[in-house]
């Protein structure tokens, strides 16, 4: 993400700061709130695991993956530190599980419709604050879209094993080793030959919701 403005930072040094600090701030909020969302549900639903791990926390370092976090910035897919959940302690088992799950996107999809308040109605002012807002409007659509698609680890793939019949769920389960390998591979595609396959699939998601989150 950050490649396409390295330029930036040598013709407009405070510009690319300020960018990559609105950048590095929208990114936190959205994946940290995405995180705790998976720990609030599953507590909820009888899974203390993550509360117990420190994970039931709105602190951006309990939840953020350095290298995940690098690789989100630079090329626009990344990972947090994943949430554990005891699937065993669930009382619905799989179909708990895709609670939890689709619990982080959701979470996403709630906030961008609460920060869309103030950039829609004109309630703030300054140039910075509003920035940010629509900056994290972006990341969190970003966020839930990449998490709904339905490849291991994300979170589409949860959800997917847990709304299917057992027999379809145990044959998506035998090819979840694939997943990283399948992502780490779109994304070096989508960065040597720019197709932007990633976008292609997330970005009409991402922009119907920020229409309608916006009112344009």
């Amino acid at each position: 993400m950050l490649f396409r403005y390295l330029d930036l930072l040598i013709s407009d040094p405070v510009e690319f700061f300020i960018l990559l600090f609105l950048v590095v701030t929208a990114l936190v909020i959205a994946l940290t709130v995405h995180e705790f969302s998976h720990a609030l549900i599953a507590n909820g639903l009888g899974d203390d695991t993550a509360r117990r791990s420190g994970r039931l926390s709105l602190n951006p370092l309990r939840h953020l993956d350095p290298a995940g976090t690098v690789l989100f910035l630079l090329a626009g897919i990344g990972w947090a530190k994943p949430v554990p959940v005891n699937l065993h302690a669930l009382p619905r088992g799989r179909l708990d599980m895709a609670l939890v799950a689709v619990a982080g996107p959701i979470s996403n999809i709630v906030i961008t419709f609460l920060i869309a308040i103030p950039v829609r109605w004109n309630l703030l002012q300054w140039g910075l604050i509003l920035d940010l807002l629509n900056v994290a409007i972006v990341f969190n659509l970003t966020v839930a879209a990449i998490n709904l698609l339905p490849v291991f680890p994300l979170d589409g793939s949860k959800v997917i094993s847990g709304i299917l019949p057992s027999h379809l769920s145990a044959m998506v389960s035998r090819i979840e080793r694939y997943g990283p390998i399948i992502l780490i591979l779109v994304i070096i595609v989508d960065y040597v030959t720019g197709v932007g396959l990633i976008w292609k699939t997330i970005g009409p998601i991402v922009n119907a919701i920020r229409g309608l989150a916006l009112g344009i």
